[in-house]
């Protein structure tokens, strides 16, 4: 195919034109669909020529201040004369086909019902336009269809007007949004819906209607999502003093969506996934994602809608703050121990790889072919530290100071990351400008920490070394800071803070320690950093009975069943038998017993460390010797606990809250490694299941541990949910997670289930993309048959929806820590991808990249 052009941060220019005010005018059909867009247009620059953006469409006319215009037409863009007009009016009419559209993008139809996505940059498949987020215009949009079976047409902002249409049987609606906002956040949804409605009196006083819009016999499903949208508009005016500024605010529920959810002014599109729950078919943590995503929608009012980005590479300063303030909010109304550990999770199982693999890049990134790309864990997650960072070093007073500032300055503006730093940084009065290196480096830091002890003048220091390495460079030293906790033999805490450390080697001393320390390192996990430490076990042991932060706890849990991993990993090698410290069984039964822990926290200490979290510990991997390892680990750990792991099974049993069924249920699938007489426990939990939660917990334990009971189980399971999709996702993750060299085939016949549509992503990322970013030993089998399916499946979703595609490639892109005959096998496979001619730029960019390291 042809080389395609990446683009620069450092070409941005401001743009030539803008538009306004817009006025939109839909006539939806199936199949011939009318956008008439009417754009005021204002010259900003000298030109003769606006250039429109567009892709895919049919275009039917343009007009210049009533009359036929000039212009050129290419692929991708609109080529208007202008002359020497200043501020005119711009009429151009689209036809578009939503049914046949399988990318999700610009408009299409999800099962009956019209629907858009614009972010990044789907309105270009709607109407020839400015597409870029600092082109700020208010809309105005006219929607019309049949009546009957479109009763619910939805846009943007507050309802101006409607009416029927008597003699065609269809009806409009008009909605006028009073704040400019640029292309990627306008949203149209029109079919026939249940509907929840609510209110929220915000604390001006002003009286919101609220809307829950879900497909008809859902509506009892949509009170938790109901319930957590108060719950955030109530929070986010508490915490953070803001309030809602329309008079309405809609989600509405589709089944086919690319994304979780989007923040269209006023009006949500979300995928099924985070909106539908009720406690047959959810689980505690679907009820929690629930919360965090329709609080994170809703914190992009202000976040992102209100103060937008000014172009893509700054997609951090929205997403990355809007992820802090969700998992903030999370915290608040929840646990934050808990949910602090599913951050971290996140970071490093996940955005740790990415660091270290082929699209690697920083928060705001410096290049780019396919702005979808870069909607990673990176500019998320990472971004969302990145925030935290600046919170711990300014403080929450500092931090509230920095945001008020923030949104004096630039409301209604499409601004930068340095916009919000320079906020932060007048209102709390520190130096932030070696902070600022977070945007621009790309890679994870590693700190190598060194400790000695001088008992004669009773002096601790603590050297701290840093270096980031991405992609072959060395960054700069970062401002990290790094919290601290020094605990004395009896456990007591003798000294806890945050030290900044700003350079590549430093030395913090303390004076007047009576005795050597035991240290807690990066407590709360302050930066996202790697952490190199000879930790031993006592230390370690001591860190999990003691530490003031339950994190840091946790974090010890998984550095001490680590360390006993690699030590069997070490055994196999040198064909020694395997073992595991007693200490380390001493430990658990302690933290398995402890009635004064938090139920949570100890069902995240018995969640033993994934695969993808080890992998990410080491350079290169040993993959077949830490398969068997771990796997020897954690059997040998429910072995020799199984006493204790049953009596806090069965004394949890009749509690009924999240977390004892937590820890209930990572009991339960330790236990079913110990023996098969767990088969009638199993069982049992299943079939007396009054949620969703004991159920799935059920059947996860006799799938990882591949009881007797597991087929019967999982037929069980089919029978009863086939009709409802979000549940088959649950069975099919299940069927794709088994570790069978048959799972393939498997797969491959589950295809064909009725309940499967690679039309909709949903399906096809919990079964093919669960199967290849968690199914460890049968994606990475030796053969390479892993890789050649998932090949297989890419090739045919590079034609129907390549967003998609480029999201489940990851897995087969990372290869840099496998053994050399995977990476080559892998290999084999991304020149087989390049070589297809009609390679979307999505898959384009990330395959070659890939190749090129």
């Amino acid at each position: 195919m042809t080389q395609l052009q990446a683009k620069h941060l450092k070409d941005y220019q401001s743009p030539v034109f803008t538009i306004t005010d817009i006025d939109l005018d839909f006539i939806l059909d199936a199949e011939n669909t009318k956008v008439t867009a009417i754009s005021q247009v204002k010259r900003l620059k000298s030109s003769t020529k606006l250039v429109l953006d567009g892709d895919k469409l049919s275009l039917h006319s343009v007009l210049i201040d009533g009359k036929v215009a000039k212009y050129q037409q290419t692929d991708t863009q609109l080529i208007v004369e202008t002359g020497e007009l200043t501020d005119f009016s711009l009429t151009v009419v689209t036809l578009l086909d939503p049914e046949a559209n399988s990318s999700l993008e610009g408009l299409y139809m999800s099962d009956g019902a019209y629907c858009t996505q614009c972010e990044a940059e789907g309105f270009r498949r709607i109407t020839y336009f400015l597409d870029r987020p600092d082109v700020l215009a208010k809309y105005q949009v006219r929607v019309e269809a049949d009546k009957t079976t479109f009763p619910f047409l939805l846009s943007n902002g507050n309802k101006v007007d409607q009416g029927d249409m008597p003699r065609s049987g269809r009806h409009f609606v008009k909605w006028q949004d009073p704040f400019p906002k640029p292309s990627y956040l306008f949203a149209l949804v029109a079919g026939d819906f249940d509907v929840l409605d609510d209110t929220f009196v915000t604390k001006s006083n002003r009286s919101v209607s609220l809307q829950v819009f879900v497909d008809k016999g859902n509506l009892h499903k949509a009170d938790h999502a109901m319930a957590s949208l108060k719950k955030s508009m109530k929070w986010d005016e508490d915490r953070f003093g803001l309030e809602y500024d329309l008079d309405i605010y809609m989600i509405v529920a589709v089944d086919f969506f690319n994304m979780g959810a989007m923040e269209n002014k006023g009006l949500n599109v979300f995928n099924t996934k985070y909106v539908l729950a009720d406690k047959a078919s959810a689980t505690d943590d679907d009820y929690h994602g629930i919360e965090s995503v329709v609080g994170h929608e809703y914190f992009h009012n202000w976040t992102g809608n209100r103060v937008t980005c000014r172009d893509w590479f700054q997609l951090s300063l929205k997403e990355g703050l809007t992820v802090f303030r969700d998992q903030e909010f999370s915290s608040d109304v929840g646990s934050r121990a808990v949910n602090r550990i599913n951050a971290i999770k996140v970071l490093k199982n996940q955005q740790f790889a990415e660091d270290s693999g082929p699209m690697a890049h920083p928060i705001r990134p410096e290049s780019v072919i396919e702005m979808n790309n870069f909607y990673t864990v990176t500019v998320y997650d990472k971004g969302a530290e990145v925030i935290r960072m600046m919170h711990s070093i300014v403080g929450e007073a500092g931090f509230q100071a920095g945001m008020r500032c923030y949104f004096e300055r630039h409301d209604g503006q499409a601004v930068t990351c340095d916009d919000f730093v320079d906020a932060m940084s007048s209102a709390s009065g520190k130096d932030l400008t070696q902070f600022k290196r977070w945007y621009s480096q790309a890679g994870t830091p590693e700190l190598t920490v060194s400790e000695q002890f001088n008992a004669q003048d009773n002096r601790y220091e603590l050297t701290v070394k840093q270096q980031v390495i991405a992609q072959g460079k060395r960054g700069a030293p970062l401002h990290i800071p790094f919290s601290l906790e020094l605990l004395d033999a009896e456990g007591n805490s003798i000294y806890n803070n945050i030290l900044d450390v700003t350079q590549s080697e430093q030395t913090f001393s303390f004076s007047d320690v009576q005795s050597k320390p035991i240290a807690s390192l990066l407590q709360d996990f302050s930066a996202p950093v790697k952490l190199s430490f000879e930790f031993t076990t006592d230390h370690l042991i001591h860190l999990m009975r003691f530490a003031t932060s339950e994190v840091a706890r946790w974090e010890a849990s998984v550095q001490l069943v680590s360390h006993a991993i690699w030590k069997n990993v070490e055994h196999l090698q040198n064909n020694s038998t395997m073992r595991v410290d007693p200490r380390v069984v001493d430990a658990f039964k302690g933290m398995i017993l402890n009635p004064e822990l938090d139920k949570a926290l100890l069902a995240e200490v018995l969640t033993i460390p994934s695969m993808s979290a080890l992998i990410e510990q080491v350079d290169i991997v040993d993959l077949d010797n830490l398969l068997h390892a771990r796997a020897f680990v954690i059997e040998h750990v429910a072995t020799e606990c199984e006493d204790e792991l049953l009596a806090r099974y069965r004394e949890l049993s009749s509690q009924d809250s999240s977390a004892a069924r937590a820890m209930k249920n990572a009991c339960l699938g330790l236990l079913a490694l110990t023996s098969d007489d767990v088969d009638g426990l199993i069982e049992a939990q299943y079939q007396q299941a009054t949620n969703m939660t004991d159920a799935l917990g059920a059947l996860k334990a006799a799938v990882n541990a591949k009881s007797q009971c597991m087929q019967t189980l999982l037929a069980q399971f089919e029978t009863r949910w086939q009709d409802t999709p979000l549940v088959m996702d649950k069975w099919f993750t299940l069927q794709a997670s088994i570790n069978d060299d048959n799972v393939i085939d498997n797969i491959t016949a589950l295809t064909n289930h009725n309940s499967f549509s690679f039309t909709n992503p949903n399906r096809v990322r919990s079964l093919i993309g669960m199967f290849a970013a968690n199914n460890i030993a049968q994606f990475h089998k030796a053969d390479g048959s892993g890789y050649q399916y998932l090949t297989k499946i890419l090739v045919k979703m590079n034609e129907t929806n390549p967003q998609v595609a480029a999201r489940m490639i990851t897995s087969l892109i990372q290869f840099g820590k496998f053994d050399p005959a995977r990476q080559a096998l892998m290999k084999q496979q991304l020149v087989k991808l390049q070589s297809l001619p009609n390679l979307s730029k999505d898959l384009f960019e990330k395959v070659n990249k890939a190749l090129e390291m």
